[in-house]
């Protein structure tokens, strides 16, 4: 399980609010670097900026809801803040304050403000809130909230955004103001040697599984062979009955259900059925809470407490699957993807593959009402974003290259 959860008390972090530190990062070409050797992306393009810069120049309060497909994206949006040029406010993981020092300076210095996902942080939801209202910098937030590492296809978008939006549209409604929402679809595109790529991870994993590689193989046979071992594995431990004839959606829901269910019948009292994401909220903001506080737990309920986490870490990663991703679309990235996330749920670290190119589109703006219609079955904003933003998906993925 990666470090994303850290066992101390929160503490919101604020941004830093100077533009120089972040004009000079930029101007050094710090973020270029940054993008080059520990992400493997080594080109970009942005597209549509007038949009953008036309919302900023018309005063309104402006959020940018990316799609959330790797650990770059929040560097890779820089090329935006520079080429604009409006520097933003983002909205950031805790635990990327929590590395080093220097770390926190660099992040803080682009903008960024710590939220608690595993809480209610009335902080940072108000510093956001505020930001839009005084229409101070555009507001930046991926709205699926954690990485999926599947380029063409979103998660379930949470509600946070459309709550923040809402609440400064509302404001700034009586200041004869507007708060605009741009989605921004990003794109990665591989360049490089797909086979060579992935033949180097796939013959790791190959190995630890006792198997003999086969480089020879079709490529796509390999990797669903591999996934299916990998996922009956994961059934086995789980004590999830292996049943014939099941599609890749019912066994991952079986698995999840599997993880998920006996937790929220402790923590929640009752069995969720929604999206992964929030159930995984919800549990977490019961769970982890006390770990944060020295001498509330005993040694043995801190190990409890953190294996249940690591479980909904692990349904978190089973659901990132999607059905038919290779076989309906066999780009060459969706494939790298799929390999780059059998290594990176195997090992929590994913090998440097370079020579991916990021595209960066932005959408037009969305005008945020300062009501919500409550009949909808959905907050009404995110699924314009949602759609917005799979329509965008849809459109740049054709921009793959297609495997053989």
């Amino acid at each position: 399980m990666q470090s994303v959860l850290i066992q101390k008390p929160y503490k919101f972090v604020p941004p830093i609010t100077a533009t120089w530190p972040l004009k000079l990062l930029s101007a050094s070409g710090y973020h270029k670097r940054l993008l080059r050797k520990k992400h493997g992306v080594v080109d970009h393009e942005c597209r549509n900026l007038g949009r953008l810069i036309a919302s900023i120049d018309a005063g309104h309060g402006v959020m940018v809801t990316p799609n959330h497909p790797r650990t770059a994206d929040p560097i890779s949006m820089v090329h935006v803040m520079r080429e604009t040029p409006c520097p933003f406010y983002t909205m950031a993981s805790w635990h990327l304050f929590n590395q080093s020092w220097l770390t926190t300076t660099i992040v803080r210095s682009m903008g960024a403000f710590s939220v608690n996902r595993e809480g209610l942080d009335k902080s940072a939801v108000e510093f956001a809130i505020k930001t839009l209202q005084n229409a101070d910098r555009p507001l930046l937030i991926f709205p699926e909230g954690t990485t999926s590492r599947t380029n063409d296809q979103l998660m379930s978008l949470m509600d946070g955004p459309a709550f923040i939006a809402r609440t400064a549209a509302k404001r700034r409604a009586k200041q004869g103001g507007k708060v605009v929402v741009h989605p921004v679809g990003l794109k990665y595109l591989y360049q490089g040697n797909l086979e060579k790529a992935c033949d180097i991870v796939l013959t790791d994993i190959e190995h630890k599984l006792t198997w003999r590689p086969d480089p020879q193989a079709n490529l796509i046979d390999r990797i669903v062979k591999v996934g299916n071992a990998l996922l009956s594995l994961k059934e086995m431990q789980h004590n999830v009955e292996l049943q014939p004839g099941l599609t890749l959606k019912e066994r991952q829901n079986n698995l999840v259900n599997a993880l998920l269910h006996p937790l929220e019948l402790e923590w929640l009292s009752k069995q969720n059925t929604g999206g992964i994401a929030l159930r995984i909220k919800a549990l977490r903001m019961k769970i982890f809470p006390d770990l944060t506080t020295a001498g509330t737990l005993d040694d043995e309920e801190r190990k409890r407490r953190w294996q249940q986490l690591e479980d909904t870490y692990l349904a978190q990663q089973v659901d990132c699957y999607p059905e038919q991703y290779l076989t309906e679309f066999a780009s060459v990235d969706r494939i790298l993807e799929t390999v780059e996330k059998f290594e990176e749920d195997l090992t929590d670290n994913v090998r440097l593959h370079g020579q991916l190119k990021v595209i960066i589109d932005i959408d037009e703006a969305i005008e945020v009402s300062p009501k919500r219609d409550k009949s909808a079955p959905s907050d009404p904003l995110m699924m314009e974003i949602c759609g917005r933003l799979e329509a965008k998906l849809e459109q740049l993925q054709t921009e793959s290259r297609m495997y053989g």
